[in-house]
């Protein structure tokens, strides 16, 4: 059986097309990053971590902006539920660091505390034990996000089978329109005599 090098896949894909490059990534160190992931390669077995970009920015939406909740913990309930889902292997030193990396992630757009209560929603969401009746299917609806007042509507809801989905008042096409203001040319404004 003859064996294929990397070297001649790499040659032959880019030969395909003047277009296409592949631009591959190599085993360094008995480690890959692929996606979010960083794959490490053991004696007797794989083991994953997570991967953050050198490019990878901290920013996330401000706690004081005026935006949904939903829509302020989006980031950290990903970055946690991912350190949950993952577990990287049990392994305590790993855990921690991923911690960290969200807490600090946090400092300066979200509070500690809100944090801390997110982790533990989360933890009690992924545990086998809680499970969720999923009989009835939700209709959602929309409404515009004004101020922290209209939990006051949509709270309404709650007992029901619909679902409120947020959306903010300020965009990004409303920030990028162009404003348009009813001027003459400047030609219309001479005056002849």
């Amino acid at each position: 059986m003859k064996k294929i090098n990397p070297h001649t896949i790499h040659t032959y894909i880019n030969n395909i097309h003047n277009n296409i490059k592949l631009n591959p990534t190599y085993e360094e160190h008995g480690s890959i990053d692929y996606l979010d992931l960083t794959n490490l390669r053991k004696h007797t077995r794989l083991e994953v971590d997570i991967h953050r970009k050198p490019t990878t920015a901290d920013t996330t939406i401000n706690f004081l902006s005026s935006h949904p909740i939903e829509q302020k913990t989006a980031a950290y309930r990903f970055h946690i539920a991912h350190l949950h889902s993952l577990l990287l292997d049990a392994n305590k030193i790993r855990i921690q660091k991923e911690w960290e990396t969200i807490k600090s992630i946090a400092t300066n757009n979200f509070p500690q505390h809100l944090l801390q209560k997110t982790s533990q929603w989360i933890q009690n969401r992924t545990n086998p034990i809680h499970n969720r009746k999923k009989d009835n299917k939700r209709i959602w609806a929309t409404f515009t996000y004004h101020s922290p007042q209209i939990r006051k509507i949509t709270n309404l809801f709650r007992s029901t089978n619909i679902g409120v989905a947020f959306k903010a008042t300020t965009t990004l096409q409303q920030l990028i329109r162009p404003t348009m203001q009813n001027q003459k040319p400047q030609y219309e404004k001479l005056v002849y005599i």
